[in-house]
């Protein structure tokens, strides 16, 4: 069975759907891809995944799309910044402010990178600022900016049995509903299970010789007449 491909752009934490796959298809481990591609689901379409998780907008196209979870926006400063002090930063506080997340020379990690040395701010989702924690910078929510989605794309058509194994995982449907009882991977049997398998054909295969061996041996008497009773032609 061909490994099931996810791709995810960074600031995605896949434990939770990955450990339930684990636990339902032990025999049958994903392939899970990072991506630090400008367009995630380019991984679609050159068939380098089956699925991706993406950080919304992206050009879907052809594409379904389940919405997951938003991100809180958040703003990257350093520690000694005057806007670092309160728990949040409005989107006018950030008027001014040289922002090196729009500086197309720089990844958010070199973003910062340099605002580690005290010359700017970097605004990212939440996921993201974490991501890139360094010392001597802090994150603080953005007030006044939208939210980023999360979001699982994969291609419209002819869906495989470890695809719908996959949606069903994520939509939280459970090991025992009868949709994934139907479109789960069929799963291939453990050595140890073949063993068994093989152990138990054998004591059929040796009880029935047994049974046939006692047959042959048994000596089947002729029928006596009951006493009182002889057999002869009528008068």
């Amino acid at each position: 069975m061909t490994s099931l491909r996810i791709a995810f752009v960074p600031g995605v934490t896949l434990g939770k759907w990955t450990r339930i796959w684990e636990e339902r298809f032990p025999d049958d481990p994903l392939t899970l891809i990072p991506s630090e591609t400008e367009d995630p689901t380019a991984h679609l379409r050159d068939d380098t995944a089956d699925m991706v998780f993406a950080r919304l907008p992206v050009e879907a196209d052809g594409l379904h799309t389940i919405p997951l979870y938003d991100e809180t926006p958040y703003v990257v400063l350093p520690k000694e910044h005057a806007l670092a002090d309160g728990a949040s930063v409005s989107l006018d506080e950030l008027e001014g402010q040289t922002r090196f997340d729009l500086d197309p020379a720089l990844d958010l990690a070199g973003a910062v990178e340099v605002v580690a040395t005290g010359a700017g701010v970097a605004v990212m989702p939440q996921s993201l600022a974490r991501l890139h924690s360094r010392k001597g910078v802090v994150g603080r929510r953005v007030v006044g900016l939208p939210e980023t989605t999360i979001a699982l794309l994969w291609p419209v058509g002819d869906q495989t049995d470890e695809v719908e194994a996959f949606i069903g995982i994520v939509r939280g449907r459970t090991a025992n509903s009868s949709r994934d009882q139907e479109q789960a991977p069929a799963q291939r049997p453990t050595a140890k299970a073949k063993a068994k398998a093989a152990e138990a054909a054998k004591a059929a295969r040796d009880a029935k010789a047994a049974r046939t061996k006692g047959a042959k041996g048994i000596v089947r008497q002729p029928r006596r007449a009951a006493p009182g009773r002889t057999r002869g032609k009528r008068n």
